[in-house]
């Protein structure tokens, strides 16, 4: 099992070291000096598919050696649970539509001041929480109904990868929109909606029943 638990490990940080080296600054720089302007165009779907790619043979060895079982709810609850994780990958796909405009390569970087500096134009899902992603992953984590050790430790790294990865996207969002995201950061959470928030929510649903 610590063989199988080594291995695991390893894949993800490769798939982390991959990933974090496509979403670096000097590599958008290189990809834009190669593509020019389909670098906006290009660099967000391929990225993805190698990000999935890269994160597949995780995905197998954590289904082929799962571990020693530590818990599994059992039905309804883990139905429920399923379903709560359904609604939460949702999130991730809505993020990327509300916010396309933040992945634009020239948009990052540009800078707040330059001629093809975007403004930050906030909308859907993040005028609730400001990291959308970060959150749908670890609602997925926290809701799934089968625990294995082997899974229990991939899911603690993986959460702590997100975790910095958000603060550093983070920091890069002020560089790209300076002083309108600070005014962001202020009034929208990063995880869990404010308490007003949560009304307007609220009556916004009750307005389309």
């Amino acid at each position: 099992m610590v063989l199988s638990t080594i291995i695991l490990v390893f894949n993800l940080v490769a798939f982390a070291s991959v990933h974090s080296l496509m979403a670096s600054l000097s590599f958008k720089r290189l990809i834009v000096r190669v593509l020019g302007s389909w670098s906006d165009i290009l660099y967000l779907p391929v990225y993805s598919l190698i990000a999935m790619l890269t994160i597949s043979p995780l995905v197998y060895l954590l289904y082929k050696k799962p571990g020693r079982l530590l818990y599994k709810i059992p039905s309804p609850w883990s139905w429920l649970m399923v379903g709560g994780q359904v609604i939460a990958s949702i999130a991730s796909p809505k993020a990327l539509l509300d916010g396309s405009h933040r992945f634009k390569i020239h948009s990052q970087l540009a800078g707040p001041n330059a001629p093809k500096a975007t403004p930050l134009n906030i909308r859907g899902i993040y005028r609730w929480v400001r990291d959308p992603f970060l959150l749908s992953a670890l609602i997925m984590m926290l809701l799934t109904p089968l625990m294995t050790v082997n899974r229990l430790i991939i899911y603690f790294l993986t959460a702590i990868y997100l975790y910095l990865g958000s603060l550093h996207w983070e920091s890069r969002l002020v560089s790209q929109f300076g002083d309108e995201y600070r005014e962001y950061q202020k009034r929208v959470n990063r995880l869990i909606p404010q308490f007003e928030t949560l009304i307007k929510m609220r009556l916004m649903f009750e307005k389309y029943k």
